[in-house]
């Protein structure tokens, strides 16, 4: 049974449905329920209550036009995959009463395949290809709550907002990029709440490992291109050397320990790379040459705490600025703070979202940094490289804990951590 699921084996689906719906229409109404609301659904509710969405009824969907959704759907790095997915769900999809439904990073449905039937009933739900599925739009539902959370989400019955989708069940989890990280949309099976199974879950989870494992499949065969066009100039190379391509994965090493990936290279920003020590990347057609740079040894990072956040980096003989989310910079704050002992995808999740339950979301903001900032980051665990000199800017501020970025901008749990372990900072 997948660990997010809604039921457990063996549940009256009928009587658990009407137990969720009076529990519903309690906390809809600012009453006090008998049956507490999972905590992913209290946490969903509560930020679609803020929305002002309808409860009662259906809020309004307006598809996108064939024109913009022909257009996303040539766009996502999904398209790629969409036939195989078809090919291992919609056989099982067609013979039960669910719906295969695929989205963008946006919520957008741009695949959708299954029981005749089943999409009738979802068409008077607006659970249409072009729709718009966030709980912005449409309330607590398994495809908007997978993208708040970042997480796999499985809603039963009177769990999802609208009483409109009570007599449904969804199951949703998000597709990421294996290679870059990103998010690039949510896969979900939905049908009638009465015919939910246990086994859905892995179902969904199958369905995405495919679709990861087809875009990595991918990605190797991208790399097999790039040594082989790169083979000659490879070959006239003096000295260690990395072949990665955009996203700094190394297609080919040569003198130096073999390493996976590194940060993304940027023609205007030096990297460290373990091994190589500070680099300047060279632009290839379609991938990078890292070489070690003959200058300086390290690079200085000064990150300056403010309600917008911004990095400033020296190195072989550069300098540049550079704003950074308020999330990156709660990472690299925490980094440095814990210096070379560094964190656990674990302890980052914790203290980053409160749970261990967020660790693709994680990496895939390290991942995201790294790409911004170049290899500044280590792994196993994370922690900043050795050669990046880190200083912090305060702003004229005295402590940490006075900063206007970690009382306002950075999560409870950032807060917790300084205040707790580096309040004199």
């Amino acid at each position: 049974m997948s660990t997010f699921s809604a039921i457990t084996p063996g549940t009256d689906l009928s009587r658990y449905a009407r137990d969720l719906m009076r529990m519903h229409d309690t906390v809809i109404g600012g009453g006090t329920p008998t049956m507490q609301p999972r905590s992913v659904v209290a946490r969903s509710w509560s930020r679609v209550l803020r929305t002002g969405l309808d409860p009662v009824g259906s809020n309004t969907r307006v598809p996108y036009s064939l024109e913009e959704i022909e257009q996303r759907r040539r766009s996502s790095p999904l398209a790629a995959i969409i036939g195989d997915l078809e090919q291992v769900i919609s056989p099982v999809a067609d013979a039960s009463q669910m719906l295969l439904v695929v989205t963008d990073a946006d919520g957008v449905i741009l695949w959708r395949s299954g029981s005749a039937r089943v999409r009738s009933r979802a068409d008077t739900l607006g659970f249409c290809v072009g729709s718009v599925w966030t709980e912005e739009k449409v309330g607590t539902n398994a495809i908007g709550t997978a993208l708040a959370e970042t997480a796999p989400v499985q809603l039963f019955s009177g769990e999802h907002f609208e009483q409109s989708q009570h007599p449904w069940y969804c199951t949703a989890a998000p597709i990421h990029d294996p290679i870059s990280g990103d998010l690039l949309g949510i896969v979900d099976v939905s049908g009638p709440a009465m015919t939910l199974h246990p086994a859905i879950g892995a179902l969904v989870d199958t369905a995405v490992r495919l679709a990861e494992s087809q875009l990595w499949r991918q990605h190797e065969h991208r790399l097999d291109r790039l040594r082989t066009e790169a083979a000659p100039l490879l070959a006239s190379v003096n000295g260690p050397v990395l072949l990665v391509d955009d996203h700094g994965w190394v297609a080919h090493a040569s003198g130096v320990a073999a390493t996976r990936r590194i940060g993304a290279p940027r023609t205007d920003r030096a990297l460290t790379v373990p091994g190589l020590g500070l680099c300047v990347p060279e632009q290839l057609p379609h991938g990078w040459l890292i070489r070690p740079s003959e200058s300086a040894a390290t690079i200085r990072m000064t990150l300056q705490l403010s309600s917008s956040p911004t990095v400033e980096v020296t190195g072989t003989g550069r300098q540049w600025r550079s704003a950074v989310t308020v999330r990156h910079a709660e990472i690299l704050l925490l980094l440095h703070l814990r210096g070379r002992v560094g964190m656990s995808v674990t302890e980052l999740s914790h203290t980053l979202f409160g749970d261990a339950d967020h660790a693709v979301a994680v990496r895939a903001e390290v991942s995201r940094l790294r790409r911004a900032l170049g290899s500044v980051v280590e792994s196993r665990p994370y922690r900043l490289a050795e050669s990046v000199e880190f200083s912090l800017d305060l702003g004229g501020a005295e402590r940490l804990s006075e900063c206007a970025f970690v009382l306002h901008g950075a999560g409870s749990g950032v807060r917790a951590t300084i205040s707790e372990k580096y309040s004199a900072v």
